[in-house]
């Protein structure tokens, strides 16, 4: 499937490998039942990955699974439209799935119309009597120790990931589809964000690129308060003081409280003065929230990013509309290579003089921006338009970029999992925070290789 496709769809469970196989009957352990959870019952159902011959309900109709039926994640039973034949009668319609029988009436579906059309109860254990009229099947002497044990040891993992002992071996077309889907998670994700951005602006995509903008300088700590600045400073007021970059930087400086303080330099000083006269003018509200210095490097320092946010301000005009019209990489590039004002070359902080250092904005900061400023704004606006060409600029940019080097991706490679570029490096990042840390191994596809090996070796 081609990558300028996968973005488009919506996850489809068929994505994951749905396959059949006859697993023995055995027994299940005290540690298999305390494993079970509805999670992992849906995905044995969801997989027929259990023993299928000569089922049999509790209440002694034969069973044959024409289909299982589809996975809801809205409300209402398990899986929908699925067909059995109940003593060779057919039936078409919805199949509910608990640990106990009992379950049913605890979660109210006796009193709830979205149960009415339930086919089949597919249970751990039967655990009570069942009286209802809706056939009953346990499923706990039919599913594989080996299956169950496989995904304990997951479970119980604290590692960097839950599979990290059995990852070895997933093929490299697993790996790419999943990455394809990681990466279309992610732009939808932040696509959603964009999406309440636009809401609250009156859709002005200029307005937002500039508060994602904004937020993006404030890497790694302060992204909530660069954008809580940016949001005080309409890009209205700033197109008026765009050639004065004294009255930016006092404007950034000020509204983020970086100018409440008594300064020894003259330009600390003009700043402060300027920033006092267009607050009153502009009648502007300085945020509440703090900007942090603390365990960062110091050319990251808010004081930094500020002036050379200004500096890109005073360099450009219609930042985004030339976005969407750079045909390449380095276009872009080279709009956002600005270079802090003279006075912060020999400056972090106000009153601290420094060792002469031109604050250029580097080249991991531009890329940086790119990744999660640009290129997701960049999506986004395809998508509201239905431009496609717009959205292939985008992933093909995101494959242009660099891999992006951390812990996290150096701990992917110690995995001997390879990522060539900032495409590869997004997806393992997104993977590790929305995957594995929460050990959805039941979602993944990697996850689901590992349990396809399991089952039928």
């Amino acid at each position: 499937m081609s990558i300028f496709k996968i973005v488009d769809l919506q996850f489809n469970e068929s994505f994951l490998f749905l396959f059949c196989s006859s697993i023995t009957k055995s027994s299940v352990s005290i540690d298999q039942m305390n494993t079970m959870n509805e999670r992992l019952l849906q995905f044995i159902w969801q997989h027929l990955y259990f023993n299928q011959e000569q089922l049999v309900a509790t209440n002694g109709q034969d069973i044959q699974i024409l289909s299982q039926g589809l996975l809801n994640r809205d409300q209402g039973p398990d899986f929908l439209h699925a067909k059995i034949l109940l003593n060779q009668i057919t039936w078409v319609g919805n199949i509910e799935l608990h640990i106990k029988t009992s379950d049913w009436e605890k979660h109210g579906h006796s009193h709830d119309e979205h149960y009415n059309n339930i086919i089949l109860h597919v249970v751990w254990e039967q655990d009570v009597k069942d009286e209802k009229s809706v056939p009953v099947l346990e499923l706990k002497n039919r599913i594989s120790n080996s299956l169950l044990n496989r995904y304990n040891e997951l479970m119980q993992q604290n590692q960097f990931i839950p599979c990290e002992n059995q990852i070895a071996g997933i093929s490299n077309l697993v790996w790419m589809s999943w990455k394809e889907r990681m990466v279309a998670e992610r732009l939808f994700e932040k696509n959603e964000k964009i999406n309440q951005l636009l809401q609250q602006t009156n859709f002005h995509w200029e307005e937002v690129f500039w508060q994602l903008l904004a937020r993006n300088f404030g890497i790694p700590i302060n992204t909530d308060a660069f954008e809580a600045v940016a949001k005080s400073l309409p890009i209205t007021i700033l197109a008026k003081h765009k050639n004065q970059i004294h009255q930016l930087e006092a404007m950034l400086l000020g509204q983020a409280g970086l100018l409440n303080q008594e300064f020894r330099e003259d330009y600390p000083v003009l700043l402060h003065k300027e920033y006092q006269f267009l607050k009153k003018k502009h009648q502007l509200q300085p945020i509440s929230m703090l900007m942090n210095f603390l365990r960062m490097r110091p050319s990251n320092f808010p004081t930094i990013r500020f002036a050379q946010l200004a500096m890109l301000i005073h360099e450009s005009s219609h930042l985004f509309s030339k976005i969407l019209e750079a045909k390449d990489l380095e276009t872009i590039k080279k709009l956002l290579s600005v270079t802090a004002n003279d006075y912060w070359h020999y400056h972090y902080t106000f009153n601290e003089p420094s060792a002469y250092k031109i604050k250029k904005l580097g080249s991991m900061m531009v890329e940086s921006i790119l990744i999660n400023t640009i290129i997701p704004v960049l999506f986004s606006y395809a998508m509201h338009h239905n431009k496609q060409n717009l959205k292939q600029k985008a992933i093909q940019w995101l494959q242009q970029l660099p891999k992006e080097n951390n812990s996290v991706t150096k701990k992917w490679e110690a995995c001997s999992v390879t990522h060539d570029n900032a495409f590869d490096s997004q997806a393992l990042l997104y993977l590790k925070k929305n995957y594995c840390a929460a050990k959805l191994c039941l979602n993944c596809a990697i996850g689901n290789s590992i349990f396809k090996k399991q089952v039928t070796s």
